[in-house]
């Protein structure tokens, strides 16, 4: 839907500003006053609003998000970086194992565990990137470096996979026997351990600060763990006597590498095409009904930008109301859907109105609401 467009200088659009980025500030400038007959209500109702704040601080303020930011992209670094170091003990291990073993299936298993911890260096880059304030040419920012980060962590996996695959069937057409068969199944195990334990925190510190790039990094890491234990089957298969297990198990191993890629590549994609969860949406939208002087919700708009969401709504008031008290409506709702939709950082809300008289919800069909 198009954003509303009032036609009468009275009824312009009114823009609750981004967070930190509001001609009015949020602790001080609503108290004034307005002599429009019977806006007392409307007076009451800031005064509640301020005491809410002192009651329940929640500042919108600039420097308050860009603490946020900072805090986040911090936390994002710890992970990566304790990531790349549990991730490079276990590659060195089995790395070893493998140079004296000669097993093609734990080679495949420690290429990959060595690209997952590579990938560390693209989202770090990303998140100190990230970091930086807005210019004139970035207006936004720059949270969408770790889009990109995304990618070459996609790019990554897949090529992880090309060469465990040839590795795998290099191994078919040429079988070698391998040996220290108790080492190699003591690595596969070491591979197990580390992965996972690297997975969660990556996942849980992803969700805790809305990085869907370290989120798919995470899952990555789970995957390699399963393939690590998938190694043990390998080592079964050559203790019998069968030669060939050892390699069958490194396509097998390069076939779960290629669900993670999909999987990832996925989420990527969606955020690049600013998917959002439509139950962010959801309450965005019964968040902005309860907002008093609220007579109907059009469209509203996400995207992540980085690891933070920002929000576009339209809604539509009464025709009678002046320019600044439409005004206030917006700046209302915008602070409902701060603090209703979490990592939501910034807030744009247009206000529209029925014809004097006619149905509130004509200006929405008008708009293609």
């Amino acid at each position: 839907m198009s954003a509303l467009r009032p036609t009468h200088d009275e009824r312009s659009r009114h823009h609750s500003h981004p967070a930190g980025g509001h001609g009015h500030g949020h602790d001080s400038d609503h108290d004034h006053e307005h002599d429009t007959p019977g806006h007392g209500t409307g007076r009451w109702a800031r005064l509640r609003h301020q005491v809410g704040h002192f009651v329940t601080p929640h500042s919108h303020e600039a420097m308050d998000k860009v603490d946020s930011a900072m805090e986040t992209s911090r936390e994002g670094m710890r992970t990566l970086w304790i990531s790349l170091g549990t991730l490079g003990v276990t590659t060195v291990i089995q790395a070893v194992i493998v140079a004296f073993s000669g097993s093609v299936a734990l080679l495949g298993d420690t290429i990959h565990n060595g690209a997952d911890a590579l990938t560390a260096v693209p989202l770090g880059i990303a998140f100190v990137i990230g970091r930086r304030a807005p210019t004139r040419r970035y207006t936004y920012g720059f949270g969408r470096a770790e889009d990109l980060a995304g990618i070459a962590i996609v790019l990554t996996i897949a090529a992880s996979s090309a060469l465990a695959a040839y590795e795998a069937v290099d191994r078919l057409l040429n079988p070698r026997d391998i040996s220290h068969l108790r080492a190699v199944a003591c690595a596969a195990v070491v591979g197990f351990i580390g992965n996972e334990w690297v997975a969660r925190y990556r996942i849980l510190t992803g969700r805790r600060i809305g990085s869907a790039a370290l989120v798919a990094d995470g899952l990555h890491a789970r995957t390699d763990g399963f393939t690590s234990l998938a190694v043990l089957l390998g080592v079964g298969g050559a203790a019998i006597g069968w030669r060939f297990a050892d390699p069958i198990v490194g396509l097998l191993i390069t076939v779960a590498i290629l669900l993670v890629l999909k999987d990832a590549a996925r989420e990527v994609y969606r955020r690049l095409m600013d998917s959002v969860d439509p139950h962010l949406v959801d309450a965005a939208e019964a968040a902005l009904r309860d907002v008093d002087g609220v007579l109907d919700v059009g469209s509203v708009r996400m995207r992540w930008i980085g690891h933070a969401l920002r929000a576009e709504a339209d809604i539509v008031v009464d025709p009678h109301l002046t320019v600044v008290q439409a005004h206030e409506r917006a700046v209302d709702a915008e602070h409902t859907l701060m603090h209703a939709v979490p990592r939501l950082t910034a807030a744009t809300v247009h206000t529209d109105h029925p014809p004097v008289g006619g149905d509130p919800h004509a200006a929405l069909r008008h708009h293609g609401g």
